[in-house]
């Protein structure tokens, strides 16, 4: 190839990742994956954090960077779905939905990943294949293929999968352990997975492919691969799923040369062109080498990098490659389609290879050798190959009519195929159709019947569909032809044909989806005369369309009324209506209207349903009380007249339905319509009025509703309606009311039930009604006395008048549990004692028998029931109230009844008891015990003095509560009871529970005394307690706490006691030598040394106890007790006599408070034999250090030892002893406690640098402090250096020299840190801020250095602190705070304010209000720039808000806008309109005013034109005239015309516009005023004006300008009145011929339409929705070809009759 010769491809460099911020570093094939062009994807490392960084190859300036820890990231090929793997964890996430689409966790690791579709990916382990589905949330990976031996030990680069998932390829490289082989070994696995086979095949890189093959049906499937060997280099181009009838594709094996510079180069990757049929062949050197896919011919070759491109991928914009070099440069290599084929035709000579290019990607380059070769064939007459050249020929040269018509014309020999036919199968081979070539074959093969043919080519998309098209096949078959509109996208044929084929509701939505609209009323109407159900269907649809109506709905019903269609009429409205709008009422009325008139049932149902609410009501009532559906009318009827005389009428409605109709009426109509209806038929209506009254009672009132009823004397009614509501109220004179009408209807049992029931009559008033009603049965009576308690007043009423018999009912019957009321009462009364015990006899049920007992008791008649009771305890029963009664009688006659008290176990103790109180109180306390009624019982014994009784009581009850109230303080009968107690009772008890009970009592009453007194009785004389442990424990412990002086004998005597807590006690109470008595009796040493040198506090007796009983316990005690008394040198001497290091911790701190450290040494040197305690060895090498022993330190720390050395060293610093810290910190090698520490001794160099070996931040701190502190600066600021750098400890460091004011040195430390490597945001903004305060000349030059990195609304605050207005403006600009910019520059104007920075802030500002603010700034302070300001804001502001402002009454200042009023009166906003127009004004500039009148509309036209026909100028008079002709004319647009309020305004406008002309006498403007006005009556009146002020010349005018508008009579009567038929005659004659011209052609249009109409229905019956069209221009036959006639063309341009519907066209 000639150097500066074409080349065939397009080098393109997409990115440099560098640039983009990406580290070198990670660009490896281990770190950067590219799975598509889309994104490329980088794990590194920024600083300590982990970052996935995703670049969109798109916008590679929107680099994603997120916090991510991964072994590896793929990113999705189209999608932002990134996966990551963290050893065998696989997660997906979705990036913009910020979701996790996927997880799993693998059991082996996964070597090598990739996206292997839209939807899997591919995952290779060291032993296997997989694929992941990322389509659900479930799924594992499912396992494909094993990996093959011949890929161990190598690393996989890539792998690879056909679209359809049959065939798979792993690739692989590793060293080649063989000498004489290439040094990397290329190993691939090819897997058939229909198969379930393997092939291992040696090779570097390796692709899938298809390629459409001359000759072929299909495709052919094609894997080819590269190979790199000792030998050389092959490309392998090979057919994989060979299909019959494809022929088979040969194998091609091509050299792939490597120049001698490259002679260890070897292929890395591979992709094919699917548009080209190129492969694309990438080498390690950065070489491109591109290889025809089906000859294998190289075609170029070149190096396009020095580097590596170690990962590519396919790039889908041109069908080339794309990759990533190790320099980052992201480049792509594709095919020049303009220079390609020159190229192979220039300088490979390849003729053939050039052709099939062109051919195979429609390239330019070959067009005239295409045109050459077919020409030369075509007229060698070798048609077959001439045309497969046609067919073949790129970017469709050759397809054209032209070559078309020259195969038509070629004869076809007799046996042979025709080339026409020939070329047309070659095509259809090939693939699509054009459009010219679709009509051509579709002509002949329609005419030979062979219509399926057509269908198959349809269905394959061979052939190019167009409206000519379709006009040909409709003439043989609709329903294809309806195939091929639509595809063509014609919509109007398409309309057409599904109207033929009936298929209406596919109309609609076709309509819908291609956005036609076609005449929908006039397609209706065609269709109810075809099909009136499917016409009915259609008007449906198009009514209910979700977008609106497409129809109007009106036009429908009158199209269905005309058929007199009433059912679908109906049917359609009820669904057109259904959204029941209210412009839709006069629809609604005429619905129902239609429906009652003809079908009254019909109409019923919709109004049942309520689906309409805006129908003309009052008439709709009235046709419903017409057609009889009375209950329809009532809904309706509003007027009380019309709902009454229907309602009398309600017995035939449904009753349910009148009771609910009454909710609607008020109370005064309800109660009108109900006597009414009572009125005109009582006996029909009654029961539907007790219906009504009782459900709205609680609203009507039972008191009305009453007096109702009684007015009509309709007992059965009131007690009908108050039954009915008696049980729900609460009114008392409801329930008496129901009584009296139950009472009088002879209701006696239900008199009877309510008055058992009810709660809310008035009892007294009904008992004296029933009184008064001598009813033959008292059972009502009884009931409400019985309920109410009036008993008394029942037994004295039915006594007297005789009802004994009644009584006995009332007691059997009713309620036998009055019978003691009843006894008594009758005892009350005197009745005879027989009549009585009779009485009582025949009650059969239960009573309470103590009130009976109570009653007779009370009149002293106890021994009348006697019998009573004998016979009832003879009868078996045992009722404790018999037996209280039976007990009573007993002791009121003295008949044993104690012994009846002690035996019987019946009757109840505390009533009983009670009843012998002041009888006999022994008998009293029999029964008070027997029921064990204590307070009773107490109370009794007191009283009578009974304490040997009560005291034995309360042993044996052990009750604690009893025993408490009877031993509380102030009891006088305490002392009594205690002697009995110790006297009688205890003494008496042989069992334990009642002593451990009576003792536990004595001692929760705190009853010391008493309880010793007590167990010395029952202790130390004889008895069984006399040994008990616990009592002597209680008589030890007792005498403890109250009496002391006995302990000490009481130990003596006693041995049987706990003497460990005895002894605990005692020392608790004091008595300490008691308690060493104790300890000593019972050898308890170590408690014994314990109370003297801790209770007695005696150390002197505790040395000598301890050196006479000689234990180390007693040591150890004493040494502590020493220790505690400060007594340190005798502690340790004890210690070590003890050899106890268990108290370390106290000794050390008390020997280090009392400085006593030698004795220490001892002590910790005893210690450190038996204990390796850090504490201990801390505190000996301090102890050292305390006592200067620094060469015994340096032994200690030589040693091996246990000893917290920084803890020590930090005692010695913080005692000052730097000689010992310095040494233990250099033991220890603690760099920042020893730099500290030799700052206090002067070594400030040495401190600085161990400070920097320590490297860390506090010490940098400390030695810093040190440093400021001795003003050694220069080693500050090296300090300070390494401090700044951590945010957090910057302000610290800042404060710190601010406090000390070393503003110059802290102001260079930070200037210093600007150019760190660690410099952060913290240290600019810091900076900033103290410039504002100390450098303010400094801080706008270090903002526009380096604004990006500070931290800007830390510095905003700092610099309008500091008042920098300028520096404060600009950091609101670069913060985006437009807003605040703009505010602080008019706050600031002196200082900050510019005009041309302020026009670019306030039109980025968000607050609409600092626009207006802005205004008021410039009219106040640069009225001159208003206007300036004014057009950077006009698209922002709201113009009528701005007008406003500045035309204020107190500061009219419009003139200074008014370049802005021009400038927006084109948006014809009305303040603008009238302020401009009040401008001209007051300029007097008609002639603008006059256009800006005409021009924009909108301003309040009258009282302009008000104020103008004032004005002293002509002019303006003239222009009020014209506005208001002007005013007229723009509302007739508005107003209807035939509303005589809007006549009579329009009216008045042109009078004025007239009246301001006729003043003037501006006849000309008055005689045009009126023609444009259109009103007769305007012109009329002018004409006559002109008549009577005599001016002839404008009558005549008038006549001819407003011809049109004047009547013939009126001018004729004011010329034969006035003498003008002069000027009357031309205007005569003109209106003559007018008159005879209209009657001529209104006589052709009749005949026109007559002569229309009948052929319209001649046409409508005979002609089809669609006129089949003609043939094409040709027909191929056998024999040769013919010529039919072209088809009709109609002026519509369409081939279709026109109006063949009976309609306008679609």
């Amino acid at each position: 190839m000639e150097p500066n010769g074409p080349i065939p491809i397009a080098f393109c460099e997409h990115l440099q990742l560098s640039a983009v911020g990406v580290q070198p570093a990670s660009i490896s094939f281990q770190t950067l994956t590219l799975e598509s062009d889309h994104f490329i994807c980088i794990r590194e490392k920024q600083g300590e954090q982990n970052q996935v960084v995703i670049v969109d190859l798109a916008d590679a300036n929107n680099v994603m960077r997120r916090p991510i820890t991964a072994d590896s990231a793929i990113m999705h090929p189209s999608q932002k779905i990134i996966a990551l793997k963290a050893q065998r964890q696989l997660q997906v996430f979705n990036i913009e939905t910020k979701t996790k689409v996927k997880s799993h966790l693998t059991t082996d690791d996964v070597v090598f990943w990739k996206w292997i579709s839209d939807t899997a990916i591919g995952l290779v382990t060291e032993t296997s294949v997989f694929h992941w589905s990322v389509t659900d949330t479930t799924s594992a990976p499912q396992k494909v293929f094993d990996r093959h031996a011949s890929l161990v030990g190598a690393q996989i680069i890539n792998y690879r999968i056909t679209p359809d998932e049959k065939w798979m390829v792993l690739v692989g490289i590793a060293g080649n352990t063989n000498p004489a082989g290439f040094k990397v070994k290329g190993a691939m696995q090819l897997y058939s997975k229909e198969r379930g086979v393997s092939q291992p095949i040696e090779g570097h890189a390796a692709a899938f492919a298809e390629l459409k093959v001359d000759g072929a049906a299909t495709p052919t499937k094609l894997f080819t691969f590269s190979v790199r060997n000792a030998t050389g280099a092959k490309l392998h181009i090979v057919e994989i799923d060979h299909t019959a009838p494809n022929p088979p594709f040969a194998k091609k094996a091509v050299d792939v040369f490597f120049p001698k510079e490259a002679a260890n180069d070897f292929p890395v990757s591979m992709q094919v062109s699917k548009k080209h049929g190129v492969i694309f062949l990438v080498t390690k050197y950065g070489f491109i080498h591109l290889y025809d896919l089906e000859t294998g011919a190289n075609i170029y070759m070149n190096r396009i990098s020095g580097e590596t491109i170690f990962v590519t991928a396919e790039h889908d914009a041109t069908h080339g490659i794309i990759g990533v070099n190790k320099k980052g440069q992201v480049l792509s290599v594709s095919v020049d389609e303009n220079t390609i084929v020159p190229y192979i035709l220039s300088t490979l000579n390849n003729t053939e290879l050039a052709f099939k290019m062109a051919s195979r990607a429609n390239l330019p380059g070959a067009d005239d050798m295409y045109i050459q070769q077919y020409q030369h064939l075509f007229t060698s007459g070798q048609f077959g190959e001439a045309a497969k050249i046609a067919a073949n020929s790129p970017r469709g040269i050759l397809r054209t009519p032209q070559t078309i018509e020259q195969f038509k014309q070629v004869p076809v020999q007799p046996g042979t195929l025709s080339p026409i036919l020939q070329y047309f199968g070659i095509l259809l081979e090939k693939g699509e159709l054009n459009k010219y070539e679709s009509l051509e074959l579709a002509r002949p093969v329609l005419a030979q019947g062979r219509k399926q043919l057509l269908e198959k080519w349809l269905k394959e998309n061979k052939l190019d569909c167009s409206e000519e098209l379709g006009d040909i096949v409709r003439m043989h078959d609709m329903t294809l032809a309806l195939s091929v509109y639509l595809r063509a996208n014609a919509p109007n044929k398409v309309v057409a044909c599904f109207a033929e084929l009936g298929q209406y509701d596919k109309i609609l939505l076709y309509s819908k989806k291609v956005g036609y609209q076609p005449d929908y009323a006039g397609l209706l109407q065609h269709i109810m005369r075809v099909s009136p159900e499917k016409g009915a269907e259609f008007a449906t649809q198009l009514a209910n369309d979700e977008s609106g109506p497409l129809v109007d709905i009106e036009r429908v019903v009158d199209i269905f009324m005309s058929q007199n269609m009433i059912q679908p009429a109906t049917a359609f409205l009820l669904d057109a209506l259904k959204e029941n709008k209210p412009e839709q009422a006069h629809l609604q009325t005429r619905l129902l209207e239609m429906n009652l008139i003809h079908a009254p049932q019909v109409a019923d149902a919709i109004l049942g349903n309520e689906m309409f609410s805006h129908y003309d009501r009052p008439r709709i009532a009235n046709l419903c009380e017409k057609a009889g559906l009375l209950q329809r009318a009532l809904e309706h009827y509003e007027d009380l007249a019309d709902i009454k005389r229907v309602i009398v009428h309600a017995a035939t409605l449904n009753p349910e339905w009148i009771v609910n109709y009454f909710s609607r009426l008020t109370t005064d109509q309800t109660l009108e319509c109900l006597n009414e209806m009572l009125r005109i038929n009582i006996r029909q209506n009654l029961q539907l009025v007790i219906q009504v009254a009782t459900k709205y009672s609680e609203i009507l009132g039972p008191v009305k509703l009453v007096e109702m009823f009684e007015s009509f004397k309709s007992f059965e009614g009131l007690y009908y309606y108050l039954g009915s509501i008696v049980n729900l109220s609460q009114d008392p004179e409801v329930h008496f009311k129901y009584i009296q009408a139950a009472t009088r209807t002879g209701q006696i049992r239900e008199v009877e039930r309510i008055c058992r029931e009810s709660n809310y009559y008035n009892p007294e008033k009904v008992k004296n009604f029933l009184k008064e009603a001598k009813l033959a049965d008292q059972l009502p009576l009884i009931i409400v006395c019985d309920r109410f308690d009036f008993v008394h007043d029942l037994v004295l009423y039915l006594y007297q008048n005789g009802l004994t018999k009644a009584i006995e009912v009332y007691v059997q019957r009713v309620n036998s549990s009055r019978t003691p009321q009843v006894i008594g009462g009758l005892l009350d009364v005197d009745c005879d004692e027989g009549t009585i015990k009779s009485l009582l006899a025949s009650v059969i049920g239960s009573f309470p028998i103590d009130e009976l007992v109570e009653e007779v008791e009370k009149r002293n008649r106890l021994k009348l029931i006697l019998p009573w009771i004998e016979s009832r305890i003879q009868a078996g029963q045992q009722e404790p109230a018999l037996y209280n009664a039976l007990a009573k009688i007993y002791i009121d006659s003295n008949n044993n009844p104690e012994a009846f008290l002690k035996e019987n176990n019946i009757y109840e103790p505390l009533v009983v008891g009670k009843y012998c109180e002041k009888r006999d109180p022994y008998l009293a306390y029999i029964a008070y015990a027997k029921g064990f009624c204590d307070d009773e019982l107490i109370h009794i014994t007191n009283e009578n003095s009974m304490f040997k009784q009560q005291a034995r009581y309360l042993v044996k009850r052990r009750r604690i509560e009893l025993w408490q109230q009877v031993l509380v303080p102030d009891n006088m009968h305490r002392r009594a009871l205690i002697d009995q107690v110790t006297a009688t009772a205890l003494p008496e008890s042989t069992d334990p529970d009642d002593v451990s009970a009576t003792v536990k009592a004595f001692m929760q009453a705190d009853l010391p005394l008493e309880l010793i007194e007590m167990l010395e009785k029952i202790i130390l004389e004889p008895s069984p307690f006399s040994d008990n442990r616990n009592l002597q424990n209680l008589l030890l412990l007792t005498a403890i706490r109250a009496d002391k002086g006995k302990v000490v004998n009481y130990i003596n005597k006693l041995n049987n006691y706990d003497a460990q807590e005895i002894a605990r006690i005692a020392v608790e109470h004091g008595l300490n030598e008691e308690a060493f008595s104790i300890y000593k009796k019972h050898g308890e040493h170590a408690q014994a040394i314990n109370v003297l040198v801790e209770n007695i506090a005696s150390i002197d007796r505790g040395l000598e106890y301890a050196t006479k009983i000689n234990q180390p316990q007693v040591w150890s005690r004493l040494a502590k007790a020493q220790l505690d008394g400060l007594r340190i040198k005798d502690s340790i001497d004890s210690y070590i006599k003890a050899q106890d290091p268990s108290n370390f911790a106290e000794v050390i701190e008390l020997a280090n408070r009392a400085g006593k450290h030698d004795d220490l040494v001892r002590f910790l040197q005893m210690s450190r034999k038996s204990l390796r305690e850090p504490k201990i060895d801390t505190e000996l090498a301090y102890a050292y250090a305390k006592t200067d022993r620094l060469h015994d330190m340096e032994d200690f720390l030589g040693m091996t030892n246990v000893a917290d050395i920084l803890e020590v060293g930090e005692k010695c610093f913080n005692d000052e002893l730097y000689q010992a810290a310095k040494l233990l910190f250099q033991s220890i090698s603690n760099w920042a406690r020893l730099a500290t520490t030799l700052i206090y001794l002067g070594e400030n160099q040495a401190a600085v640098e161990s400070a920097r070996k320590a490297g860390n931040t506090q010490v940098w701190k400390q030695v810093h402090h040190a440093c400021i502190e001795k003003a050694e600066f220069r080693l500050a600021q090296i300090c300070g250096l390494n401090i700044i750098v951590h945010a957090e400890e910057l302000g610290k460091i800042i404060a710190e020299y601010e406090k000390r004011g070393y503003f110059d040195e802290v102001l260079q430390l930070l200037e210093g840190g600007l150019s760190l490597e660690r410099a952060h945001m913290g240290i600019f903004t810091e900076l900033a801020i103290l410039y504002s305060k100390y450098r303010p000349e400094k801080l706008m030059e270090h903002l526009k250095l380096f604004v990006s990195r500070i931290n800007i609304p830390k510095v905003i605050k700092a610099t309008e602190k500091a008042h920098l207005w300028s520096e404060l403006v600009f950091l609101y600009i670069k913060y985006d705070e437009y807003d605040n910019a703009a505010l602080a520059m008019m706050e600031r104007a002196a200082d900050a304010w510019d005009h041309n920075q302020f026009k670019e802030i306030i039109v980025k500002a968000a607050n609409v209000e600092i626009y207006y603010k802005a205004l008021t700034f410039y009219l106040q302070e640069q009225p001159l720039l208003l206007v300036d300001l004014l057009t950077v804001l006009t698209p922002r502001i709201d113009h009528t808000r701005v007008v406003r402002m500045f035309s204020q009454s107190n500061n009219d200042n419009l003139p200074l806008i008014r370049s802005y009023l021009m400038a927006v009166q084109h948006l014809n906003i009305e303040a603008v309109n009238t302020a401009y127009n009040q401008l001209l004004i007051e300029e007097e500039d008609y002639k603008t005013l006059r256009d800006s009148i005409d021009s924009f509309d909108n301003f309040d036209s009258i009282s302009l034109a008000s104020l103008l026909e004032r004005h002293e100028l002509l002019e303006f008079r003239r222009l009020a005239a014209h506005l208001y002709k002007v005013l007229v004319s723009r509302s007739c647009n508005s107003l209807l015309s035939a509303h005589p309020v809007a006549l009579v305004q329009k009216n008045a406008k042109w009078d004025e516009s007239l009246s301001l002309s006729k003043q003037d006498k501006l006849f000309k403007d008055a005689i045009i005023t009126a023609s444009v006005s259109g009103s007769t009556e305007v012109a009329e009146d002018l004409l006559s004006y002109f008549v009577d002020i005599g001016n002839k010349e404008c009558f005549a005018a008038m006549l001819y300008v407003c011809f049109d508008l004047i009547r013939s009579d009126v001018v004729m009567e004011l010329s034969w009145q006035h003498g003008l038929n002069d000027f009357y005659m031309p205007y005569k004659i003109q209106r003559e011929r007018s008159l005879v011209a209209k009657l001529s052609t209104l006589e052709k249009e009749l005949q026109e339409v007559k002569t229309r109409a009948v052929k319209k229905e001649e046409t409508e019956a005979e002609v089809p929705i669609i006129n089949p069209g003609g043939f094409g221009p040709k027909l191929i036959e056998a024999g040769g070809m013919g010529m039919a006639p072209p088809p009709m063309m109609y002026p519509n341009g369409t081939g279709m009759v026109p109006h063949m519907t009976g309609f306008g066209g679609f």
